[in-house]
């Protein structure tokens, strides 16, 4: 290994620990933040809770063998409505794509839907669906499934267009451009879905 390449890992690393040590800070600092605004009753610790409260309500259910039993049904609807959410926005993110008529006809019900107050419709889920696992994950997938739909479609839209046209050139299928050219060129956007997905999967999960 030359001496520019160790130059360059060492940077690399050094740049690892920098961002690591800078995360680890702000995360502390934040913690004794929040706990001192909560001591100080400069922030309502009924409403916004406080470190300390957090730590002792996990001490409780670890006492009470309750911990892991609410981990493990958080953690299963999570991924239940995460598996969901993915997969339905995207074939319905192909499905629009497409077919570009059914997109204009319902881009602005996603917009619409998008805007809707996630939260106060949480009553009516319960109502509608029952106060049951189903209406956790049907609550949740209202607030991942539009925003992995928008999302996972716009990168397909990005796809270089003169790509597209060299590949319908050589007389390929709708499928094959899709396969070989749509879906890898929007590999990034997809792996953000992926993250923002499972995010606001577990948001819908608290909120109901």
């Amino acid at each position: 290994m030359s001496k520019e390449q160790q130059k360059f890992l060492k940077k690399r690393q050094k740049e690892k620990i920098f961002i690591v040590t800078t995360q680890l800070l702000i995360t502390f600092i934040f913690i004794i933040t929040w706990q001192i605004l909560a001591d100080k009753k400069i922030i309502n610790p009924f409403i916004f809770s406080s470190p300390k409260k957090i730590i002792e309500t996990i001490i409780s259910l670890f006492q009470n063998y309750n911990l892991y039993s609410h981990i493990l049904t958080t953690l299963y609807e999570t991924i239940i409505t995460f598996i969901l959410g993915i997969s339905l926005g995207f074939i319905i993110a192909i499905l629009l794509y497409e077919f570009k008529t059914l997109a204009k006809i319902i881009d602005p019900f996603l917009t619409m839907i998008n805007s809707l107050p996630k939260v106060a419709l949480g009553p009516i889920i319960i109502i509608w669906v029952g106060a049951n696992i189903n209406s956790i994950i049907v609550m949740s997938l209202l607030i991942n499934l539009i925003i992995s739909i928008m999302t996972i479609y716009n990168g397909f839209l990005n796809t270089d267009p003169y790509k597209i046209k060299l590949l319908q050139s050589f007389k390929a299928t709708k499928l094959q451009i899709l396969t070989k050219l749509i879906i890898p060129e929007s590999y990034h956007t997809i792996i953000s879905s992926l993250k923002i997905n499972i995010s606001m999967s577990l948001i819908g999960i608290i909120l109901i």
